[in-house]
């Protein structure tokens, strides 16, 4: 089954300062089939004006990753911790026991991201910030960014407290790449720029694609292309 969720569908809200569209319910935004895929909550696609952001505010018990698109972000933790994380990073938090933190887009331009949240499958962790450049990760073909599977827990990737794995797929104008999907797991996945078939279903940047009961995914690229997906413990959905 492969479901697609046009972008121009998405629940949306314009604050002025922030652009918001939101994959699943999220804030004032609420539908009753939007309620994400367990233990994957939350996938917002934001646009932040120059010179604003969130200001400090708390979490407890999340992974939250944000994946820059454009521009770039500055994070501040009551861990001390301080960074910016540019356009081709992607910055992954634990909040745990719990966390206070802000994210402010000090750049002259536009900063655009994915935020997602996963629940943990440990709580009270101790938190974390680290974040990670993808643009290592230029090569054509699938790359896997974090992952809390045992299977990959000893890889040099950001691991995740989640049976999860974020992939990053580099995709050539009318190239091709295929994945398999193991038993018992389904996919949340969505395109950060160009456009693709999967299993000949046609998405477009920034549309969302939920995937379960499929053996393998073919992909055929229209243009070169940018996918993140997220491979997720099958849920109730």
């Amino acid at each position: 089954m492969i479901s697609i969720f046009p972008y121009s569908e998405l629940g949306n809200h314009n604050y002025g300062w922030l652009d918001a569209h939101y994959h699943f319910n999220f804030a004032e935004y609420y539908h009753p089939d939007k309620s994400g895929y367990p233990p994957l909550i939350v996938w917002n696609d934001d646009c932040i004006q120059p010179g604003t952001g969130f200001p400090m505010h708390s979490h407890r018990d999340m992974e939250i990753i944000t994946y820059i698109r454009q521009g770039a972000i500055t994070h501040e933790d009551s861990l001390g911790n301080k960074g910016v994380t540019k356009a081709g990073e992607i910055q992954i938090m634990s909040a745990g026991t719990g966390i206070t933190h802000s994210e402010y887009n000090h750049e002259d331009v536009e900063t655009l991201l994915f935020q997602i949240w996963i629940h943990p499958n440990e709580n009270n962790i101790q938190p974390r910030w680290e974040n990670v450049a993808i643009n290592s990760f230029h090569e054509p073909g699938i790359h896997i960014l974090a992952s809390g599977e045992k299977e990959l827990e000893n890889s040099n990737i950001i691991k995740l407290f989640q049976d999860a794995t974020l992939y990053l797929i580099n995709g050539e104008q009318e190239k091709d790449l295929d994945f398999e999907l193991k038993n018992g797991r389904q996919i949340y996945l969505v395109v950060a720029k160009g456009s693709t078939t999967i299993n000949k279903n046609e998405v477009q940047s920034r549309d969302g694609v939920f995937i379960k009961n499929e053996n393998k995914l073919y992909f055929n690229f229209k243009e070169d292309s940018e996918l993140i997906f997220f491979d997720l413990p099958a849920g109730s959905n």
